[in-house]
């Protein structure tokens, strides 16, 4: 059923607004355009969300604003960028071109994250954290904010990335949060936590390079820092990150690593290859793909492998970086 038609020459209700936008922006390819048409509208307006229902009425110069950010959607720009910020677990985290857009499938990998440092934390402990590669700091900023008695370290390449996990981190409110610019690549990176760290979780570059993007707002907005891992299967990073864990974490720490959906076997098998892991698995998202590699690090002596901890390392994981 249909509500009255409006007068002739009446200027058009915000739902109308919105609802040609929607079409707009499904015509132009956008996975959900209701949805984006929505937000777009509420950040015109001002508001953290709008309903529709209870739609305001157009305020004056609305509707030139709101052309011009849906033209903008339209031509595929990221949401997150037009608005300026995205939803990852519980917080809302600033968004800027040159930094990876966080993704909601990663945030089943912040959980598996998440459990262990919580677990860990009722035994009165405070455990822990480093997360590799942070882009905006999601997976870091929430295990902070989750169970305040972690000590988190984030580490990422891209300097735009590292300032950005540090705005985010005050705009949250997380706390004391060690966050510092490095490459997961380098066997000194954040050496004085070499066996002390009870939870490690990465989302790194993993794409392979004959696996560009589809999707526009990826393919053309995201760094490619943060997309190709490297090497002809997209590995090398990951490998880096596998490399980092066995020296980093305390014999039976947790490590958690994010892949492609094709990469499941792949990364099992070069977790298994250094030897320094046990009761490594394949885990999966909420849509069922295998999404994540979680493995623990294994109890050896000393002789055994390289990444075993040195007797000297001092947590030091609260010290505020400049």
């Amino acid at each position: 059923m249909t509500g009255p038609a409006a007068p002739v020459g009446a200027a058009p209700t915000m739902r109308a607004l919105v609802e040609a936008a929607a079409r707009v922006l499904a015509e132009a390819g956008v996975g959900s355009p209701r949805h984006d048409a929505t937000a777009l509208a509420a950040h015109a307006l001002g508001l953290p969300r709008l309903d529709l229902v209870l739609a305001p009425p157009v305020p004056d110069g609305f509707t030139q604003e709101y052309a011009s950010l849906v033209d903008r959607r339209r031509r595929r720009e990221p949401l997150q960028h037009i608005v300026g910020s995205t939803v990852f677990r519980y917080l809302t985290l600033g968004v800027e071109p040159g930094v990876f857009v966080p993704r909601p499938e990663t945030e089943t990998v912040a959980q598996v994250g998440i459990d262990e440092a919580a677990r860990i934390a009722t035994e009165g402990r405070s455990p822990v954290v480093v997360d590799l590669c942070c882009g905006a700091g999601g997976i870091a900023l929430s295990l902070a904010t989750e169970v305040p008695e972690a000590r988190v370290a984030a580490v990422d390449a891209s300097p735009e990335a590292v300032a950005l996990t540090r705005a985010n981190g005050v705009r949250v409110g997380a706390g004391e949060v060690r966050v510092e610019l490095g490459d997961v690549r380098d066997p000194a990176l954040l050496a004085d936590l070499d066996g002390t760290v009870d939870v490690l979780v990465s989302n790194p570059p993993y794409i392979p390079p004959d696996a560009v993007p589809v999707d526009p707002e990826v393919r053309d907005h995201d760094p490619d820092l943060a997309l190709y891992g490297g090497g002809a299967d997209g590995l090398q990073v990951p490998r880096a990150v596998l490399a980092a864990a066995a020296r980093l974490l305390v014999p039976g720490g947790l490590l958690v690593m994010e892949h492609a959906e094709v990469q499941d076997a792949a990364a099992r098998a070069a977790a298994d290859a250094t030897g320094a892991f046990e009761a490594v698995e394949s885990r999966p998202d909420l849509t069922g793909r295998p999404r994540m590699l979680v493995a623990r690090r294994r109890a050896v002596p000393a002789v055994a492998l390289a990444g075993e901890p040195r007797p000297d390392a001092q947590p030091g994981v609260g010290d505020s970086q400049p």
